[in-house]
């Protein structure tokens, strides 16, 4: 396999951010107020959350993110609710037009570009999962995301999870350590490594297993 254009440069990592987030607003337009009000895969928050926590990473700069892991005793939880409640509506519709507002914004409030980009893969396959949608991101882009998981645990234990097993996509060119093989797209990959155990269901090799026991999935 020829491998794809590989995103190197900070540049390219942000506009595979906006690339994302576009992509996503324009899936959202649709929704109901029942969708909206739906159960994600992160299990503490219903969609509408999840598009005002992606609001608040974008609108969020690092000074003012320091200060409130500072308020928040650096629980990320609570951090995080206090974020998501400034930036989401007092309606759906209103939690929307505040994310379309930052689309084009700053990646995040640090400079681990790649990480936002993971946060706005996930936490779109976090929305579209439970909702029906489908979407598969390019594999450059998922590539990228799946070797900054693998190569450390940022925000999730993305390199935890996979410690002992050789990983490889079935779609692109990420390949990484050894022992038993999980196997699957990059996406499923991205998203087990994430800790999501819905993704378990594409995977395969004697590492899925393995995978489903760290996740407490089987």
């Amino acid at each position: 396999m020829t491998e794809p254009h590989v995103l190197e440069t900070r540049e390219a990592l942000k506009r595979a951010i906006h690339v994302e987030r576009l992509a996503l607003a324009q899936d959202l337009a649709e929704l109901s107020e029942a969708q909206w009000a739906k159960a994600s895969l992160c299990e503490r928050w219903t969609v509408e959350e999840v598009v005002a926590h992606l609001t608040a990473g974008a609108g969020t700069r690092m000074w003012r993110w320091l200060l409130s892991m500072l308020a928040a005793r650096f629980n990320p939880d609570l951090h995080n609710d206090r974020r998501l409640a400034k930036h989401r509506g007092a309606t759906p519709e209103e939690t929307l037009r505040r994310f379309r507002e930052v689309v084009a914004g700053p990646s995040g409030p640090t400079g681990h570009t790649a990480a936002w980009l993971g946060e706005t893969v996930v936490h779109g396959e976090d929305i579209r999962r439970p909702l029906g949608l489908v979407r598969t991101p390019p594999v450059a882009t998922t590539t990228a995301v799946a070797r900054f998981f693998a190569g450390r645990d940022f925000t999730v234990a993305s390199n935890t999870v996979i410690a002992g097993l050789r990983v490889e996509a079935t779609d692109g060119p990420f390949a990484t350590g050894s022992g038993d093989l999980l196997r699957g797209p990059t996406l499923s990959l991205v998203m087990g490594m994430a800790g999501r155990a819905a993704a378990c269901q594409d995977l395969e090799g004697d590492g899925a297993a393995v995978l489903r026991a760290r996740l407490g999935s089987g």
